[in-house]
């Protein structure tokens, strides 16, 4: 018998991406910020159920990935020259090229090093320097919220993620995006405290709002807050 959830549904003129997730038992429907649809099923969810919803979903979905669309092409690209500004942590830092240095890239005295051997692959260069930045940092970071939601991760990897500034595996492994760097600290903490909620419920549930409440209570702010900034970051192709 054929997987009726193998194929994405075109559902008027949109591309609907199905994501069966086991232990799942009601339906997400999401406009990623590449402006892809995706909807997180139950297994063996009915298509044609499935379809109907989306139907009447679809006014808000036109606007949405009309949004997405136009973020991304408001989104910043990079030459990697001289006086370019990176943010870290929420704060512009504007790119130097150096003839020496210790490391493809180093922040030093306010500015973002990159030596110049490593022009050519700046991007990968820079990419790796972010990585680096939250293995090291973001671990400290969660500390005190993994407590507050007792949900300790059983581990946290930085990492690509597409247009997902977050996940939350069934092991209770936490993948951040490395893009998550370049965010003020308040917006890395909404990010974090979603994350581990998803810990306890594994979808956008009254009870999981209520539980990123109790740690932030301001979190509709830091939301908006974060669509904001999510327009403007650096994301390179492949990011």
């Amino acid at each position: 018998m054929p997987d009726t959830l193998a194929e994405p549904l075109l559902v008027g003129g949109l591309v609907i991406e199905i994501h069966p997730v086991p232990g799942r038992k009601s339906v997400r429907v999401t406009v990623e910020r590449d402006a892809r649809i995706l909807a997180v099923v139950p297994p063996g969810a009915d298509r044609e159920a499935l379809e109907n919803l989306i139907r009447t979903r679809l006014p808000w979905l036109y606007d949405k990935v009309r949004d997405r669309e136009a973020d991304t092409e408001l989104r910043p690209h990079r030459r990697f020259t001289d006086g370019e500004g990176f943010y870290y942590l929420g704060r512009s830092y504007r790119l130097k090229i150096v003839a020496e240095a210790t490391s493809p890239v180093s922040l030093t005295n306010g500015r973002l090093r990159l030596h110049r051997d490593h022009r050519e692959s700046a991007r990968e260069a820079l990419v790796a320097w972010y990585v680096e930045r939250g293995r090291l940092w973001l671990p400290r970071r969660i500390g005190p919220w993994s407590t507050c939601l007792e949900a300790p991760p059983s581990d946290l990897l930085v990492r690509p993620l597409g247009y997902r500034w977050g996940s939350c595996s069934a092991r209770g492994t936490l993948n951040i995006h490395w893009a998550v760097m370049q965010l003020p600290t308040v917006l890395v903490d909404y990010v974090l405290v979603h994350e581990l909620a998803h810990m306890h419920h594994p979808n956008h549930s009254p009870d999981f709002w209520r539980m990123v409440a109790r740690a932030l209570p301001d979190y509709e702010s830091r939301r908006a807050r974060l669509e904001e900034w999510g327009a403007g970051i650096w994301l390179p192709d492949g990011n």
